[in-house]
């Protein structure tokens, strides 16, 4: 089955290939065991057993502590059940300011991997001297109370690089994979349990004011790449007096509607693979010919060539369509990996499938043995469908899809129908589109890049603009996120904020 993604469409491959090849500081150890200090403020009596827990940390690598928070399962009703949080902190290498806590994306991100496996590529040498850098997972995410979706790989392998057969946008194709994404929600649904329907945003957003209070900090200093931006800025809308230092960075506009978030990334993409393509025609070894628009044309070409006639790879599952878009789209978010691209195009020339299947396998997060790494596909799928109400009538979703094709004839077509991921999710959505202003929070810098294909520049404007106290940081430049991947005016304005509360005057347009 291919996977119809809900909101959002591809904006969540959080630079995976980048953060894979990041690297952890070293400094001292810390002491076998350490104990926070919560806040201890006052909070409504159902509140104080999470809000006042004492954190244990132990020793969990070089350098690093880790330990698990409990926070509500229901937050509006805290004293039923609850959930687990799990943390990873590196201390702060100089004078402490405080914690900052980060979240690389998704949504379905592993903050708790990202800082255990990526710190340096999170941030600055800079940032780790003033600041407890935490990692934690999200609920629903990882290694905090997580969800689960089948009994065996080959299960998840289906819905993520399965072909439906028949006619893109027939009745018929359109009901097969209704009913396919519908089995894949039961399925989450008997595996996970009453989780699923618990693992929104807002929820996730009250989740952060509890680890900020028992971490022991009286504001929430918060890094947030990508996805990571709407949680942090929900964080600012529901909790404004404790909001402290915010940096959004590649943002997403939690305004725009579910149709124009994918519009929006689908031209962004195309832009992205021309500026590859322009890139590739300086160089003798590019594997394309003729013009940027004639490579363009033959691109589309063979994704249709694809849908008929998938290629078999060695494993035995099919390169369709989709799975050659993934395989296309996840090297065009960092520009140091469009080298991935010639060899790609290369091999698929002559139906040989490895690097297709090792860059889909990078964005899904498979292993070579066949296992998946985390759970990022099922946390990815039950945030969105809570997050976001889903456009599943016919009629609608064929003309979307139209204009999907004229506005982005490449990229278009592979990101339509994406209604039918969330259509028939087993828990409704929760929340509506609108504007996040966050009025009474302190300066927020929104950082944004003019050619960021998965999280456009449009929406760094629109997000820093309905923001009360919102800053506009520019990167021009290509990629997915600036920070501590572009140059050092984008770096020093994050750290310099940050560090000492800079704002600056106007955006450096850096």
């Amino acid at each position: 089955m291919i996977r119809r993604r809900s909101p959002w469409a591809v904006a969540v491959a959080l630079a995976t290939a980048a953060v894979l090849t990041g690297c952890v500081s070293w400094f001292q150890p810390p002491s076998p065991e350490v104990t926070s200090t919560p806040t201890g403020e006052d909070v409504a009596a159902e509140l104080v057993p999470y809000y006042h827990q004492v954190l244990t940390w132990e020793s969990c690598g070089t350098g690093l502590q880790c330990t698990t928070a409990t926070a509500p399962l229901d937050w509006d009703d805290p004293a039923a059940d609850s959930i687990e949080l799990a943390l990873i902190r590196q201390p702060a290498t100089g004078t402490k300011l405080g914690s900052l806590l980060i979240n690389p994306g998704g949504p379905g991100g592993s903050g708790y991997e990202f800082v255990r496996d990526s710190i340096d590529y999170a941030t600055s040498a800079r940032l780790q001297s003033s600041y407890d850098i935490v990692g934690f997972d999200p609920r629903g995410v990882g290694h905090s109370s997580a969800i689960d979706c089948y009994d065996d790989p080959s299960e998840l392998d289906e819905y993520n690089y399965g072909i439906i057969p028949g006619v893109e946008g027939s009745d018929e194709w359109i009901a097969a994979v209704r009913a396919a994404n519908a089995a894949w929600g039961q399925a989450c649904l008997e595996h996970t349990g009453a989780l699923l329907g618990f693992v929104d945003t807002t929820s996730a957003a009250r989740d952060l004011d509890l680890l900020r209070a028992v971490l022991g900090d009286e504001k929430l200093n918060f890094l947030g790449y990508s996805y990571g931006t709407f949680l942090g800025a929900t964080f600012a809308e529901l909790y404004p007096d404790t909001t402290g230092r915010l940096v959004l960075d590649g943002a997403v506009d939690p305004a725009t509607s579910e149709f124009e978030v994918t519009l929006t990334q689908a031209v962004g993409f195309e832009s992205a693979f021309r500026a590859y393509l322009e890139d590739c025609f300086t160089r003798s070894d590019c594997p394309f010919g003729g013009t940027v628009d004639q490579a363009m044309e033959y691109t589309g070409d063979l994704l249709d060539l694809l849908v008929a006639s998938p290629l078999t790879h060695s494993d035995g599952r099919q390169l369709g369509a989709d799975t050659m878009f993934i395989a296309i789209i996840l090297p065009l978010y960092s520009q140091e990996n469009w080298p991935y691209l010639d060899i790609l195009f290369s091999e698929v020339s002559q139906g040989l499938t490895d690097t297709a299947f090792l860059l889909a396998d990078s964005y899904n997060e498979r292993n070579p043995d066949g296992s998946y790494a985390s759970n990022s596909t099922e946390a990815f799928t039950a945030i969105n469908c809570l997050d976001y109400p889903s456009e599943s009538d016919i009629d609608t979703m064929r003309e979307q899809a139209a204009e999907l094709q004229a506005a982005a004839p490449l990229f278009g077509p592979r990101m339509s129908y994406g209604g039918t991921g969330c259509a028939d999710w087993p828990f409704p959505s929760t929340r509506e589109r609108g504007e996040i202003a966050a009025p009474g929070s302190p300066d927020i810098l929104v950082v944004g890049t003019t050619n960021d294909p998965a999280t456009p520049y449009v929406w760094a404007q629109n997000l820093a603009s309905q923001l009360e106290n919102g800053h506009l940081i520019t990167y021009n430049g290509e990629g997915h996120t600036a920070y501590n991947k572009s140059n050092s005016c984008v770096n020093d304005a994050v750290d310099d904020f940050f560090i000492d509360g800079t704002v600056p005057a106007s955006d450096p347009n850096c």
